[in-house]
C-alpha cells in the first residue's frame, strides 16, 4: 500500500471551500447562461422565443434567422469595415506601442522620467469628448477611416506593460553583445527584442484587436456615412434603437418576434471572429498574462 501523506481539512475549512465553490459556480452560471440563451434563441423560431419556451436548448430549430441576417447588405458592410479597422488599427497600435515602449525601457534614454510622467498624466486627465471631437474635425479626418485609427493609437496601459516586459525579461548583456557585433538600435529591436517578446506581443495584439472589434463609440461620434460604419454600430442601432432592416424582415416568413431572433443571430455573428481567433493565440496569451502578473 502506498502511504498517503495528506492533511485532512477541518470541518470549517470544508464548509468554507464549499461556500467558495458554490459562489464561483453561481457567478459562472450568471455569466454563461445569457450566452447560452442568446445562442439557443438565435436557432429557435420567433414564436418559441416570444412565448418564452426557450430556456437552455433551441426550440423549433431553424437557421432562418441567420439566413435573413446574412442577406442584409449592411451586415457585410459592417463586417468588412470592422475587419479593416481591426487589422489596420491593431497593426498601427502594435507599431506605435512598441516604438514608445522600447526606448522607455532603456536605461540610457535621457528625460525618461519626464516622458513617462507625460504618458501617465493622460491616464488621469484627458481633454474630454467635445475637445476631442473638435480636434478630429480640425485635423480634417472627421467622417474618414482615420478617425477610427488615429485616436488611441497608443494605449498607455499597454505601453507600460510592454515596457515592463522589456525591462525585466530582456537582459542588458544582449544589448552590449549586439553593439559589439555592430547592430544599430533598430536592428537590435527587430532581430533580438521582438523575437524574444512573442508572448507579450500576443497579449497586446489580442487586447487591441478585441478593442477595435468591439468599438462603436468613436464611430458613433466621428462617422456620419453608414458606408464606413463598423458592424458594432449597426448592432447598436438594432439593439438600442430597435431598427431592424426591412430587407431582413421581408425575407422572414414569421413577423411576430422576428426582431428578437434577428438580434440574437446578429450578436452571435458579431462574436464569432473573436472566439475563432483566440485559440490560435491562447498559448502565448496565457504566458504573457502570467508574465505581466508576476513581473508587472
Amino acid at each position: 500500500m502506498k502511504s498517503k501523506n495528506r492533511i485532512k481539512a477541518s470541518l470549517s475549512e470544508r464548509i468554507f471551500y464549499g461556500i467558495v465553490a458554490a459562489v464561483v459556480a453561481l457567478f459562472g452560471i450568471c455569466v454563461l447562461y445569457p450566452v447560452i440563451y442568446i445562442i439557443s434563441s438565435s436557432f429557435s423560431s420567433p414564436k418559441a422565443v416570444m412565448s418564452g419556451n426557450v430556456l437552455l436548448l433551441p426550440v423549433d430549430f431553424t437557421l432562418n434567422g441567420y439566413g435573413a441576417v446574412l442577406r442584409y447588405d449592411n451586415v457585410w458592410v459592417g463586417f468588412r469595415n470592422s475587419l479593416f479597422y481591426m487589422t489596420v488599427g491593431t497593426t498601427i497600435n502594435l507599431v506605435m506601442t512598441t516604438l514608445a515602449a522600447y526606448p522607455l525601457s532603456r536605461k540610457d534614454v535621457p528625460f525618461k522620467g519626464i516622458i513617462m510622467f507625460l504618458f501617465t498624466f493622460t491616464m488621469i486627465f484627458n481633454a474630454g469628448m467635445i475637445p476631442n471631437y473638435l480636434l478630429i474635425r480640425d485635423l480634417g479626418i472627421l467622417n474618414t477611416v482615420w478617425a477610427m485609427l488615429i485616436p488611441g493609437a497608443v494605449s498607455v496601459y499597454n505601453m507600460i506593460v510592454m515596457r515592463t516586459f522589456f525591462m525585466t525579461s530582456i537582459p542588458e548583456d544582449l544589448l552590449e553583445a549586439s553593439k559589439l557585433d555592430g547592430c544599430t538600435d533598430f536592428q537590435y529591436l527587430r532581430k533580438v527584442v521582438l523575437p524574444l517578446s512573442k508572448s507579450i506581443l500576443a497579449v497586446i495584439v489580442m487586447y487591441y484587436a478585441v478593442g477595435h472589434w468591439n468599438a462603436y463609440f468613436n464611430a458613433f461620434l466621428y462617422l456620419s456615412d453608414d458606408r464606413r460604419y463598423p458592424l458594432q454600430l449597426f448592432l447598436r442601432d438594432i439593439l438600442i434603437s430597435n431598427q431592424v432592416g426591412a430587407e431582413m424582415v421581408d425575407t422572414y416568413s414569421e413577423n411576430v418576434g422576428i426582431e428578437y431572433v434577428l438580434k440574437y443571430a446578429l450578436i452571435v455573428i458579431a462574436t464569432v471572429p473573436m472566439v475563432v481567433i483566440y485559440p490560435f493565440v491562447q498559448k502565448h496569451f496565457q504566458k504573457g498574462v502570467m508574465i505581466g502578473a508576476i513581473k508587472g
